[in-house]
């Protein structure tokens, strides 16, 4: 658990926040759909990587039970495909679980696409509290508030005996400033530099680990 601003805050290996006050599911960098849309494009991408996204998404909702989900940009990866019906089935499904997008750079489906899904869409930043929710990690952040951001999919390599590297996904905390990693199976990771006094937890093997 991780607290910031009287707020308390569980990491999830499963690349998802959950806020405790308000009993929110954070997620960012979903990106459905992205494996079918590279199979539409012929490169051969296996079925089980949308299919592991799913499965780790409906898991969060069920061991949490949230008031609301919050999803911190690009949720869906490209135009419309069939994976986007599976998410209006599933937002049906949780219909006590209000469903809410602060809109990314990916995020291009139409309006009426978004209200089948029962979402409510927020543009960037979107004020909950003390904190400030975007995709883009803000540039400068007021003083007072914190930033939760997607967007960068925030990754650290981790050096072992006989030159063994690792790179692995994680959490950034920063001043005022949270990075969450990318919630989607097929999205890779970018290597951050943590500044003096950050805190940095990777996520390997089903756990939360902190190595800053």
């Amino acid at each position: 658990m991780h607290e910031i601003k009287g707020q308390h805050f569980w990491l999830h290996p499963f690349r998802a926040l959950y806020w405790e006050e308000e009993t929110a599911l954070l997620i960012a960098d979903l990106h459905l759909g992205k494996a079918q849309h590279f199979r539409k494009a012929g490169i051969a991408v296996p079925e089980s990587v949308g299919q592991e996204n799913w499965d780790r998404l409906i898991s969060l909702l069920w061991d949490f039970q949230p008031d609301r989900i919050l999803f911190l940009g690009d949720l869906f990866h490209s135009d419309y495909n069939s994976d986007w019906e599976e998410l209006v089935a599933m937002a049906h499904q949780f219909d006590h679980i209000s469903f809410e997008l602060v809109v990314g750079n990916h995020d291009i489906l139409t309006p009426e696409a978004y209200q089948a899904a029962r979402l409510k869409v927020h543009e960037e930043p979107y004020a909950v509290g003390p904190f400030l929710l975007s995709h883009h990690p803000m540039e400068e952040v007021p003083e007072g508030c914190c930033n939760l951001a997607g967007h960068i999919h925030p990754g650290v390599v981790l050096e072992g005996m006989g030159r063994q590297r690792m790179r692995l996904p994680c959490f950034w905390f920063g001043a005022q400033q949270v990075l969450l990693p990318a919630f989607g199976a097929f999205t890779g990771t970018a290597v951050i530099k943590p500044k003096v006094g950050d805190q940095v937890y990777v996520l390997a093997e089903e756990r939360v680990v902190q190595v800053f």
